[in-house]
């Protein structure tokens, strides 16, 4: 067949000749489509991304939440203290700690050193108040969780509140936070991210944002900001597992930029809802050491 390109006689089939074979022999895609598969990050290339609203990402963080009435549970730590910035990071490899909580707020976190397992730090909260015991220091300090003094030696800066809203992540509050959702999805990332934002006499801030993964829609992030916009607290999840029929993040690691310390919580072995008792957040001060008072002195219902 004869055909003119450019007014110049040219013999074999024509560029739309061919293209229409290709069409009826072989379909419209593999002609002119060229597939590539992605590979995502934490994810093969064959596993499929889930799809969820809004409406089921607020309600599965709200679910989460309920589920967990109280647990006890032996973690492996890897406690950081220091700032990056002023590359002065101290790490404290293989802590074995002991974490207890029970609703509304009530935690226990004891830490204890390699090896020799005697007590790096033991800390308790009823939510409102907290004490906190570092026997390096021979210190004992008691004050308000909301206190926001930041001491120069690290491990004064651990609080039972920065682990509970880390561990616990609270519900969104439809009378107070204002939802916007993302789908932060490409070749490299695939999350969806809940912004939660307040309103307060016109002026926006944003609060705090949840993100899922989409490989499993299943929580694997959460960032709180002061009203600067500056993140206070950046807690990563990851390996879910079901702990008597519980699902709750076996890896878990927390950030605390401002208070100069971060922690990775591995859990070994967990009980959740089957009651923890009331001697486990009970911390008195030992003998011969210097007490030191955060803020206000805490209140009479201090545990």
């Amino acid at each position: 067949m004869a055909y003119r390109y450019n007014g110049e006689m040219r013999f074999g089939r024509a560029p739309a000749m061919r293209l229409l074979l290709c069409l009826l022999s072989a379909g419209l895609s593999s002609c002119i489509a060229h597939h590539i598969a992605i590979a995502r990050k934490g994810g093969s290339t064959a596993q499929k991304l889930l799809v969820a609203d809004q409406a089921s990402l607020i309600e599965s963080i709200a679910r989460q939440y309920t589920m967990v009435r109280d647990f006890s549970a032996t973690v492996d730590m890897a406690a950081l203290v220091g700032s990056s910035e002023k590359n002065q990071i101290v790490e404290y490899k293989d802590v074995r700690a002991y974490l207890y909580f029970r609703r509304p707020a009530d935690l226990h976190l004891v830490g204890l050193y390699p090896v020799i397992r005697t007590t790096a730090f033991d800390m308790v909260s009823n939510g409102a108040d907290f004490k906190l015991y570092v026997p390096k220091d021979n210190s004992f300090t008691v004050g308000r969780n909301d206190v926001q003094t930041v001491s120069g030696k690290k491990l004064e800066n651990l609080r039972p509140q920065h682990f509970l809203e880390a561990i616990r992540v609270r519900p969104v509050d439809p009378t107070v936070d204002k939802v916007l959702m993302e789908n932060l999805t490409d070749e490299e990332y695939f999350y969806y991210i809940l912004y939660l934002i307040h309103a307060d006499n016109g002026h926006l801030a944003l609060v705090r944002s949840i993100w899922f993964s989409r490989l499993d829609l299943r929580m694997a992030r959460q960032l709180i900001y002061d009203a600067a916009g500056n993140i206070v607290s950046d807690a990563r999840y990851s390996d879910w597992h079901s702990f008597d029929n519980v699902p709750f993040p076996k890896h878990i690691e927390i950030h605390r930029p401002r208070e100069g310390y971060g922690a990775t919580i591995d859990i070994v072995k967990m009980d959740i809802n089957k009651g923890v008792s009331d001697d486990k957040f009970v911390l008195e001060q030992p003998e011969g050491t210097v007490l030191k008072t955060v803020g206000q002195k805490p209140g009479g219902n201090t545990p």
